[in-house]
């Protein structure tokens, strides 16, 4: 893939996050500065190697699991560092953990909580044996999960996600799961973002998120580091 291509690429799936629309040549030839012909072209390039496709008969383009696994790894460090804005967060999160450090428990509730406020996505922990979950009415409000079968697959997919992480123990400190690439609900559309940390319950406790695989990756990625990486350090 070129440049310009994985440019392009980054542009699809940026703009997708945030308008949930197909991404169509027009738009990017104003952001590029190129003319629509040379995106389309690029487009149809990028096709053809199955890193976006056109839904239905949208003149538009949406990412593929494969288009979002190659912009997932070109995040380096560098982006996943903590902003002015993204302190904000973190800053709410150690918030709310640090007025429970007597209560494990509910510390790492507090902080599914602030990822829910913080992501719009469903926050989810391990406790012991328990699987904590909440903000599942933003799951389920997404527009990817409004037609079709991908609720039932979503659900499928939460239904199995403890007895899963119990089983393959994730072992990196951040682990991103992008739609096919689930255990299980592999055709749900979905991105499971999870941390794994050290608690008084387990070595491998997680934290994390589950949301569209629409997603604005870098800083969704940066908060449920940040939210592991704490908690390890509280508990």
């Amino acid at each position: 893939m070129t440049e310009r291509q994985l440019a392009i690429l980054a542009a699809i799936i940026e703009q997708y996050a945030e308008i949930a629309v197909p991404v169509g040549s027009v738009t990017l030839a104003k952001l590029f500065g190129v003319s629509s012909a040379t995106i389309r072209s690029e487009m149809v390039r990028l096709e053809e190697a199955g890193y976006i496709m056109q839904p239905h008969t949208s003149a538009g383009r949406v990412p593929t699991d494969k288009g979002y696994r190659v912009y997932v790894n070109g995040i380096t460090e560098a982006d996943l560092a903590d902003t002015p804005k993204l302190d904000r967060g973190a800053r709410a999160i150690e918030a709310r953990v640090q007025s429970h450090t007597t209560r494990a428990d509910r510390a790492i509730r507090g902080a599914v909580d602030s990822l829910v406020e913080l992501t719009h996505n469903l926050g989810l922990a391990t406790i012991g044996d328990e699987l904590y979950m909440n903000g599942i009415g933003n799951l389920f409000s997404q527009p990817e999960f409004l037609v079709g079968t991908r609720t039932q697959d979503v659900a499928k997919l939460l239904d199995n996600i403890e007895p899963w992480l119990r089983e393959a123990a994730p072992n990196e400190p951040l682990n991103v799961f992008i739609g096919s690439e689930n255990p299980v609900g592999k055709a749900s559309g979905a991105t499971l973002i999870i941390s794994r940390f050290r608690s008084p319950f387990s070595d491998h406790s997680y934290i994390g998120v589950l949301g569209p695989t629409r997603q604005d990756y870098a800083k969704t990625m940066r908060l449920v580091r940040h939210a592991g990486t704490m908690l390890e350090g509280v508990l």
